[in-house]
């Protein structure tokens, strides 16, 4: 029984000797993106904030609106699917974490033999044994850098998760804001078909009495017949944008809860902090999931590393055996072994080989986390330039529109007091009716550009 005690110093000096690391020190790599936020005429001066991002249920004022994000986060499939992974990764990772602790069985068995004869020997044996089978002393580190490699790998999967709900939120905004736009745009060119149709009307009286010409009446027709067709491309983009927004959901979306115009969300649609730094695109979630895949090839190093030094395994038995089950578990029945082995790479090819792809995928991922931190710079910087004139654009557009208006409206009581020509009142609507489609689509536009910008800059905590 005594001696059963001397494999607990090996042990205790396999766990010593196990804290080698072999892995570099990881060092986060320098941002590659600018310090600061680029200046000119398309941004506006910005004053310096505390506050990173900003929650989704804070931009979304619209009650109708948070309801159909929140069931495409419960219900949306690419989320599922991202979550499953997230799931998937954590398993690997314990089952990798799982190499760096022995394993531990129990086992019992009996043979019993009767011969046939009555001379014929009778034979018992009864046996019961718990061992460690297999385990492997980590004195290099390597199952230790293999553990850490999955661990990260499981936060990268987890940061594609919360990149996955950052995503959602963001084109289920965009895809109901787009679904308001298209309504508008139908009710505008409806408005037009009817407004169209009413000079036509006129316009073949007046031709009938001899007071125009068949010039104008044809005139009068492609106003009427472009709203027309303009009614029934409008018609289908509505019902598109209406399957888009249920595949984000997840599940079909009722009327109620459908967007009546752009002008309400205009509203209830909140502008993200002005003046954050361009450091805090680090905590972006893919920034970060490239991060993890930086940090877990890192790892790969010192996994690779080690694997040039000896690999010391250590496989142990205690047990009890006798020809009695009554006398199974006295003194005299016990038995123990202990079977440690030790193996070391003679020509490493191979070995020297994996030490050269694990740096090399470290090199890749390094060249993909700057890319991404990059790429979020510019998303940032394009949706600031946006940011910057989007105002005075929709200002501008607004008084063309008012003026379209009343240049329409004079052309119009004009022509049918005879005043003037049937021209100069089909320039002036055709003017306005353009004017109030680009007022539709720069409100959209600057919609659009407040939800980008929550987007790409991505500290949102409540996902």
């Amino acid at each position: 029984m005594m001696r059963g005690l001397t494999l607990l110093p090996l042990l205790a000096a396999g766990t010593i000797l196990s804290a080698c690391d072999m892995a570099p020190h990881y060092v986060r790599p320098a941002s590659a993106a600018p310090s600061q936020w680029p200046e000119g005429a398309s941004y506006t001066a910005s004053r310096s904030t505390d506050v990173a991002g900003l929650p989704w249920r804070s931009l979304i004022g619209d009650a109708r609106l948070q309801t159909v994000i929140e069931r495409a986060l419960a219900n949306n499939r690419d989320l599922r699917a991202a979550i499953a992974n997230v799931a998937s990764a954590r398993a690997q990772y314990h089952v990798q974490r799982s190499a760096q602790l022995p394993t531990i069985a129990a086992g019992a068995s009996a043979t019993i033999q009767r011969g046939i004869k009555t001379d014929a020997l009778d034979a018992n044996s009864y046996s019961a044994n718990a061992g460690m089978s297999s385990f492997e002393i980590d004195l290099f580190g390597r199952l230790k850098n293999e553990t850490r490699a999955a661990f990260e790998t499981y936060l990268s999967t987890e940061s594609g998760m919360r990149s996955t709900r950052l995503t959602i939120v963001a084109e289920t905004a965009t895809a109901y804001a787009t679904l308001a736009s298209d309504r508008d745009l139908l009710k505008v060119a409806q408005d037009t078909e009817a407004s169209g149709q009413r000079s036509l009307e006129l316009t073949q009286s007046l031709f009938r009495s001899g007071l125009t010409n068949a010039g104008d009446v044809q005139n009068a027709i492609t106003v009427v017949e472009q709203a027309k067709s303009d009614v029934e491309n409008f018609t289908t983009a509505v019902a598109q944008d209406r399957n888009a927004l249920e595949l984000l959901v997840g599940a079909p979306v009722e009327d109620a809860l459908l967007p009546a115009s752009l002008s309400e969300l205009d509203h209830n649609i909140a502008a993200v902090p002005a003046g954050l730094p361009s450091t805090v695109l680090l905590q972006r979630p893919d920034v970060l999931e490239a991060e993890h895949h930086l940090k877990s090839a890192n790892a790969g190093i010192g996994a690779a590393r080690a694997a040039f030094f000896p690999t010391i395994t250590l496989t142990s038995a205690v047990g009890v055996a006798s020809s009695a089950l009554s006398s199974l578990f006295t003194g005299g029945a016990l038995n123990w072994s202990v079977a440690p082995s030790a193996s070391v790479p003679v020509l490493g090819g191979a070995t020297r080989g994996n030490l050269q792809y694990a740096k090399a995928q470290r090199d890749y991922y390094l060249a993909l986390y700057d890319k991404a931190v990059q790429q979020a710079f510019k998303d940032v910087a394009d949706g600031l330039a946006r940011r910057g004139t989007i105002t005075r654009q929709r200002e501008a557009q607004a008084r063309l529109v008012t003026a379209a208006a009343k240049a329409y409206s004079l052309a119009d009581a004009q022509y049918r007091a005879g005043t003037d020509s049937f021209l100069n009142a089909l320039i002036a609507q055709r003017t306005l009716y353009a004017s109030r489609q680009t007022e539709i689509g720069a409100a959209l536009t600057d919609i659009d550009n407040r939800i980008t910008l929550y987007q790409a800059i991505g500290a949102d905590s409540s996902l």
